[in-house]
């Protein structure tokens, strides 16, 4: 009898040792659709599933009830077009020459031919699609707005575009589908230029009387929209976005994406252009958060986000696709416009308990909200494990049986899927050499040129200083106590480890 028992317990050990087998052995075969929601600014304190109370947030908080909720998880630079370059190329800003923040008439900033993650998707069967916020560039150095614009996001892997040109404060204030200006008339042709205006048309510097919403700094060039922008245009006036709709017109191409591609495998990148300034919530938010339009445009982006996963439940896809909800860097309130950000701040926090903010090498920069959803897969939860929008592609790659092709992205996926508490081991956070780096629990950032302060609008700490700074955050979340001159044989530990990631090639 007791030799009967023991051979019961074996099988029934076996047969659930071989069924988790099973499981991870299926989840690497099956080819889920992969939606990425990025909000442009938002901070980890904006949400309410990290703690915000003075603004919530239902829908991405579902996405974080239903799915993992990342406690360490990062965009590896504290402004947009490095983080969006990391995301898409797998490789750390640093590496890319001009991987900054672009002017609105700049050119494509990746290289042609090497791998990205929609090319890598793409390769292993998907539709891969971007609608929303781009700013990575556009076309070459002598781009004709009015003609073909390539290349751009088709050439890096994406089969579909929708994208704002640039940025919602940048010229051409335009939509670009493909490789065309949406809505654009022959007969108006759109000229842009950043170096000087064109004879006859307003700007905010000269015109404010024509303004709805006045520069605190800069933004006083070309005006559309009672919105003085960053850069001269000309022309195209049928093409022109308006604020107000933004939102709702990347809903819908989003929406009509997913219907259009709901029996294939789909990977959809939703760039949302919320936070960022300008803040023009559509007039069914303005004044809903009262904390001015930048609450607002938050309620609206959390809105748009629950818009989507009904849109997935209504057409069955929930427990087959993927969704991930981040953001491309830390928050900030002034950001050129006089919107009652800081008047109306309130009790709001949104760097939470972290220092810094966009801009800024402290953690509030790049330590961003994070979230993964697999209705049916994902078993609800957080994590601690330290992951990196940077490590979607090969992490996606082991997923899809692909091979990755990038230089610094790491298979986190057991993470991602909740499988794992481990992710990656160490993570360079920052752009050009002006770098800060994480191991562990803790953070060095080594001395560094240049001011203190972002300036007196902005009123950022840049984390910039002439010493080593060294914290562990586990133990000081909000980076107040510099262990550098206690513990100086971890920071030149560290300063080795993060030298050999530079130059590895």
């Amino acid at each position: 009898m007791k030799y009967k028992f023991i051979y019961l317990a074996l099988s029934i050990l076996i047969s659930i040792v071989s069924c988790n087998n099973i499981k991870e052995e299926s989840i690497n075969d099956q080819k889920p659709n992969i939606i990425i929601i990025y909000a442009d600014d938002l901070g980890i304190g904006d949400v309410s599933s990290y703690g915000s109370t003075e603004l919530i947030t239902p829908n991405i908080d579902r996405i974080a009830n239903e799915g993992i909720k990342f406690t360490n998880g990062y965009a590896t630079s504290p402004t947009c077009t490095p983080s969006r370059y990391s995301l898409l190329s797998g490789t750390y800003p640093f590496r890319k020459k001009g991987a900054q923040v672009l002017p609105g008439n700049a050119p494509l900033l990746f290289e042609l031919g090497n791998q990205t993650l929609p090319s890598m998707l793409h390769e292993a069967g998907y539709f891969t699609g971007v609608i929303g916020k781009w700013h990575l560039g556009l076309g070459d150095e002598n781009l004709d707005w009015n003609g073909k614009i390539s290349p751009g996001p088709l050439e890096i892997g994406f089969d579909y575009s929708y994208v704002m040109a640039s940025t919602n404060d940048r010229v051409p204030s335009v939509y670009v589908k493909n490789h065309n200006i949406v809505n654009l008339d022959p007969a108006d042709p759109i000229e842009v230029s950043y170096k000087k205006n064109f004879e006859g048309e307003p700007t905010g510097k000269e015109n404010p009387e024509m303004l709805k919403i006045h520069p605190s700094h800069g933004h006083n060039m070309s005006i559309h929209n009672g919105i003085g922008r960053i850069g001269f245009m000309k022309g195209g006036k049928a093409a022109l976005f308006i604020d107000e709709n933004m939102a709702d017109d990347f809903l819908l191409e989003a929406k009509n994406y997913i219907t259009d591609h709901k029996n294939e495998p789909f990977f959809l990148f939703y760039s949302l252009h919320q936070p960022h300034a300008p803040r023009v919530p559509h007039p069914r938010f303005a004044g809903k958060s009262g904390l001015g339009p930048r609450g607002d445009v938050i309620l609206e982006a959390d809105w748009d986000v629950g818009q989507l996963l009904d849109h997935l439940e209504v057409l069955g896809l929930s427990e087959n696709t993927i969704v991930i909800f981040s953001s491309d860097n830390g928050p900030v309130l002034d950001d050129g416009y006089q919107d009652d950000a800081v008047i109306k701040i309130g009790k709001h926090t949104p760097s939470g308990s972290l220092r810094g903010g966009k801009y800024s090498l402290f953690d509030a920069g790049t330590h961003v909200p994070f979230m993964v959803r697999w209705k049916g897969t994902i078993k609800p939860g957080i994590s601690d494990a330290l992951v990196c929008q940077m490590d979607f592609t090969a992490s996606f790659a082991a997923m899809t049986k692909q091979e990755n092709k990038t230089i610094d992205s790491e298979n986190v996926l057991d993470a991602l899927l909740g499988r794992s508490d481990v992710g990656r081991e160490n993570l360079i956070l920052g752009q050009n050499n002006i770098t800060a780096f994480r191991e562990g629990d803790w953070i060095l950032i080594p001395p560094h040129k240049g001011p203190k302060m972002t300036n007196k609008f902005v009123n950022i700490e840049t984390g910039r200083d002439s010493i080593y700074q060294l914290y562990n955050i586990k133990d000081d979340e909000g980076q107040q106590d510099n262990l550098a001159l206690e513990l100086p044989d971890k920071v030149k530990e560290m300063e080795q480890v993060l030298n050999k990631i530079k130059t590895k090639i």
